[in-house]
Order: structure tokens, then sequence, then C-alpha cells
């Protein structure tokens, strides 16, 4: 071929956009090859009574340990198991009560192949996601899901990426529908998540308040210079106002010090029940960081009071949360 007829070499911004149109394409193409078989999949996950043992060579396995990595995290218990260490002692880790779910794009991985034989002796249920309905893998399993792409993001249509996207994609796709089925709460994710950004939201909000001699409060006679000094002790800004029974009442803040004033000169003459705000907004102390953030920036304020019923337990404040680098 001549200079002059030589294709111009393509900028890497270009070649980045043709991989995501096809990766994107190839994802999108799982959506007409969905049917019952991905609902019979997700009910024999959701009845396991033992580990999705997640399996695949090369390229596949390392997408299938990021699967059984996302069921973990997720409330499905589950490991990987590499074929190749499989058949050379690694079985053992297969017990009744397991389900094995396999990727291979073609399906006639040798590797996983020599695992269907101990597989089917034990009678662990096999999942199989590959492109080939026909293929030896599909044929042996219980539920195949098939993950057909047009082609590879490959230049040379050779390098495993927009199948192991579908992959990837259709794995993520199990997970969240077992969370579904499993009725799986924001709490169950909370304790198996505890560290991390997604543990710090995570937290409750009796981790996170200012309780004991560290909660400002004042009683409903608590002279309003005596109410001022509390909430510059403390330094929230604010201060519970209760009763005997430590029922919370009100609050009064810096920014209802600023408006009594305004409108009233003689306010250290007057006591805290006579200068509350009535209805402070609550929190219960099981509830979770993240919903105390929510809570606050709906209402725009800067503090929560903590009760537990209709007592006095703590508060949480936004400086509280922001130490969490929850924004």
């Amino acid at each position: 071929m001549s200079k002059s007829t030589r294709p111009r070499p393509r900028s890497p911004r270009e070649v980045a956009r043709e991989v995501l149109e096809i990766e994107a394409a190839a994802i999108r193409g799982l959506l007409p090859q969905l049917d019952e078989t991905f609902d019979r999949a997700v009910e024999l996950m959701r009845a396991c009574a033992g580990r999705v043992v997640c399996t695949g060579m090369g390229k596949s396995g390392i997408v299938m340990q990021k699967i059984a990595a996302t069921l973990n995290s997720t409330g499905t218990p589950a490991l990987f198991l590499h074929p190749a260490e499989a058949i050379h002692g690694d079985l053992g880790v297969l017990i009744a009560g397991d389900l094995v779910l396999a990727a291979s794009y073609s399906g006639t991985t040798e590797e996983i192949l020599r695992l269907v034989e101990t597989i089917k002796r034990l009678g662990i249920p096999l999942v199989a996601m590959t492109g080939n309905d026909k293929s030896p893998l599909a044929r042996h399993a219980d539920v195949h899901l098939r993950l057909a792409i047009d082609k590879e993001a490959c230049p040379l249509n050779l390098a495993p990426t927009a199948s192991t996207t579908a992959t990837l994609a259709m794995g993520d796709a199990l997970a969240m529908a077992l969370v579904e089925a499993r009725g799986f709460s924001l709490e169950d994710f909370a304790l198996l998540h505890p560290g991390g950004r997604i543990g710090r939201r995570l937290l409750k909000v009796s981790q996170l308040m200012h309780a004991g001699d560290d909660l400002p409060k004042v009683h409903l006679t608590t002279p309003m210079r005596d109410a001022i000094y509390e909430m510059s002790r403390q330094g929230l800004g604010i201060t519970a106002v209760v009763d005997d029974a430590d029922r919370l009442l009100g609050c009064i803040s810096d920014g209802d010090l600023r408006r009594l004033l305004e409108r009233d000169e003689s306010l250290l003459k007057r006591n805290a029940g006579e200068c509350m705000r009535p209805e402070p907004k609550t929190i219960a102390a099981d509830e979770l960081a993240a919903a105390a953030l929510e809570r606050m920036e709906e209402h725009r304020i800067t503090s929560l009071f903590v009760c537990d019923g209709d007592k006095l337990a703590g508060i949480v404040h936004l400086h509280d949360l922001w130490r969490l680098e929850l924004f």
C-alpha cells in the first residue's frame, strides 16, 4: 500500500470512543437475550444453602472474582474457585449445598468442563454464562444465561473486551436481582461494610452523637444568661430545653438569639422556657449517619436532637458528619 492510500492512524480518543460504543452495544444486546432462564438462575442462587462458587479462566476468571466480591458485599455468600487449581486439588472446597456460577464465552474452556463431572456427582447446581447456547458448558448447565455479542472491542477482534464487559454486567444483574429477592436492606449493607467511606456513611447516629456532659441542655426555668453560657460551653451553637424528666420541649440556637435580641432587649431577664423554639427536629439513635445528613439538608439546619421516645439522649451536629467526609 502506498503512503498516499495508507489509512490515517486513529487518535487515542477515536479508539476509545469506538471501544466504549462497542462495549455499550454489548450490554444493550443482553436485554433481548433475557428470558425466564434469568429468573430460574436467580431463584437457584437465592435458594442456595451454601456458597455461590464463581469460576472462570483468564480474563473471565478475573471478572468472576469481582462478581464473587459483589455477591459477598450484598448478602450472598460467595467465593472464587480457579478452575486450573480446582483440578489439582482445590475441588475439595465444593460441598453439598453450594452452587457453581461459571463463565466461559466460548463454553468450551477445558479446565471448566473438567469440573462438570465433580459438580454433577455432588449434586451441585450449575449456572453457566456463555455466548454459545450449543456449547458443551451450556448443555451441561442446569441454567444457561446467553451472553452473545456481535464483536469484541479489540481492533483485532481477539482480546476479550466486550465479552468480559457483558459477563460483568450480567453478574451485576444477578447480584442486584438477589438483593431484591432477599429483601437485603440498608442496615444489612451497613453490617457488611464497616470500613471506608461506605462504612462511615452507614454509621449509626448513636455512634456520632454528643451525650452526657457533652450534650448542651437547660431546663425551662434556666435564666437566659445561663442558657447562653451552656451554648458557648459546648460550642455547638444550640442548646436543648428539657423538663425535669429530660423530655425535649424545645431548643435555642445562635440564630434564635439574634432574632430574639432584635425584638426584645430585655432577653437576659427571661428564662429558657420563655425564649425557646418548640418542636425541634429530631432523629432516632439507631438511624444512619446518612439519614441524619439528609434530614439536615432537607430542613437546612446544622443540628439534630437524638431522642429515645420523648426523652433527650444526645445531639448530632453537621460538623460531626463533615469529619466523616460524607460530602
